[in-house]
């Protein structure tokens, strides 16, 4: 048989295998839930989850998420505290996620913003704490930005009985306070890991990283431990972690938690390549394209990626961006669009064709990219989902990213060019937005944080877009998809800020 008449069986296969893999992530993930009371609970204007036992009461622990997070990302921590018996509580901070009301303040300053997410949680404490079924003080888990806070707020709030600081970095840390201190770092967080090691040796000058060290003359208990192979977002799923922090809870407050941790990670996994896996056979069902996607000479694509990279952010390294109320997201949306415009027109007079655009891929991809892959990171990882106020922002985003987005298509064919092609253009974006940061560092910073969500946005969603170029021979349909994927993907990761 020839290798093309085996493609629509192979397809046909990895459809039911997708669903397959798809039903046992769900399956896992939900019955990780099942047997938890999970409610919503709102404290002002900040959205808050209740995780605990049906019927249960006990200690309370606030979790929080770190920057550009939302309470979704800390879901694993909060399912195993639950099942060992407490009343997990995780919230949005400002201008994350679900939460309306946007980050303020100074955010170099302690007293700036750093004070108002300070008050937002001992907000959330003080609700927790008037709940019938909450019993005895309190403790707090945080996320790397979140760290900084709850280590403040316990030092301040004696209902503190103890702190898990993930990812930790704090000034506030010092040889008296706070008075019980976990930190966990990831393997591969060495200046994360190299801090915690400091705040150890501030009680015992010759403390080592997975010990304790304690001071009966301050009253202090202080750990730092390493989970072994992760990272920055990987700690938030690490079996080690998890148990960690439980146990360091249940001898805080003199319980005895037994049973499995929620293990959650390697199952969102594998429902997320499920879901994309789905997307190849899928693909298939798109009317076939009787013609292929044009392919830029070499000189035309290295001009079209080239210039671009380099003019736009010097063009705008002495402007004003500030335009909307959201943390650089201004900036990247005049980024996106001066880029996409230059290539397009590069494009252009170098003679490439735009070819047409097919409506049906597009409007298919996005509802593929947005209603099943975002509807299942939503629930499952960090907020896709928006609330009314984010929705200006997404299509300020678009503005931007469409332009770029056909550009990319272009350039890459629709996903048919040689690989080479397809990871330099998108190399090369990255190189101009680390550019842009070079050029501004105070300023851009936090484009290095988002930096993660752009190529987890071509690695992913770039994939799906190849197999509906390929498959329509249209790079603008998928072009326009991915610009509008990729607006809303932004849009709900920036944080909301208001100067």
């Amino acid at each position: 048989m020839r290798q093309g008449s085996k493609i629509p069986g192979i397809r046909r296969l990895a459809g039911f295998i997708a669903a397959a893999l798809a039903a046992l992530g769900l399956w896992q993930l939900e019955s990780a839930r099942s047997e938890l009371s999970i409610t919503p609970l709102s404290v002002g204007e900040t959205p808050a989850t209740i995780y605990r036992q049906p019927d249960a009461s006990g200690p309370a622990v606030i979790i929080a998420h770190g920057f550009a997070g939302s309470r979704q990302l800390m879901e694993a921590y909060a399912l195993t505290l639950a099942r060992a018996g407490y009343v997990a509580i995780s919230f949005d901070f400002e201008g994350h996620g679900r939460n309306p009301v946007p980050m303020s303040g100074d955010v170099t300053s302690i007293d700036g913003t750093t004070r108002l997410l300070i008050a937002e949680t001992k907000a959330v404490i003080d609700a927790a704490a008037a709940l019938p079924y909450v019993t005895g003080p309190v403790a707090l888990l945080g996320h790397s930005m979140a760290s900084d806070i709850i280590i403040r707020q316990a030092i301040a709030d004696r209902r503190i009985a103890a702190v898990v600081a993930i990812s930790v970095f704090s000034e506030a840390i010092t040889a008296s306070e706070p008075k019980r201190l976990l930190m966990i770092n990831g393997e591969w967080e060495t200046r994360l890991r190299q801090e915690s090691l400091k705040a150890l040796r501030l009680v015992n000058p010759d403390a080592a990283e997975n010990g304790t060290v304690s001071s009966v003359e301050n009253d202090i208990v202080r750990r730092a431990v390493a989970a072994p192979r992760v990272e920055h977002i990987g700690v938030l799923y690490s079996g080690t972690a998890l148990r960690e922090a439980r146990g360091w809870l249940d001898i805080t407050f003199g319980r005895e938690s037994t049973g499995s941790v929620a293990m959650t990670g390697g199952w969102i996994a594998l429902l997320l390549f499920a879901i994309v896996l789905l997307a190849w056979p899928l693909a298939a069902l798109l009317p076939k394209g009787e013609t292929r996607a044009q392919s830029p000479s070499r000189g035309t694509f290295l001009t079209a990626s080239l210039v671009p990279a380099i003019v736009t952010p010097l063009l705008l390294y002495p402007a004003d961006t500030r335009i909307l109320p959201v943390l650089v997201a201004d900036y990247m949306a005049l980024h996106l669009l001066i880029y996409g415009l230059f290539a397009l027109a590069i494009l252009r007079w170098r003679g490439v064709r735009f070819g047409r655009l097919a409506i049906l891929p597009a409007l298919t991809l996005v509802a593929f990219g947005i209603g099943v892959f975002g509807l299942a990171l939503d629930r499952y990882v960090a907020s896709f989902v928006p609330h009314a106020g984010r929705i200006p922002i997404i299509l300020a985003m678009a503005v931007g990213a469409v332009p770029f987005m056909l550009a990319d298509s272009l350039l890459t064919e629709g996903g048919a060019a040689p690989f080479w092609r397809r990871l330099a253009a998108r190399a090369v974006f990255l190189a101009s937005l680390g550019l842009a940061v070079a050029l501004d560092f105070e300023g851009l910073f936090f484009l290095l944080i988002i930096m993660p969500i752009i190529i987890l946005f071509f690695l992913i969603f770039g994939l799906m877009g190849g197999w509906v170029g390929r498959r329509t021979g249209a790079p603008m349909a998928s072009g326009l998809a991915l610009g509008l994927i990729l607006a809303w993907a932004l849009g709900v990761s920036f944080p909301l800020f208001a100067a």
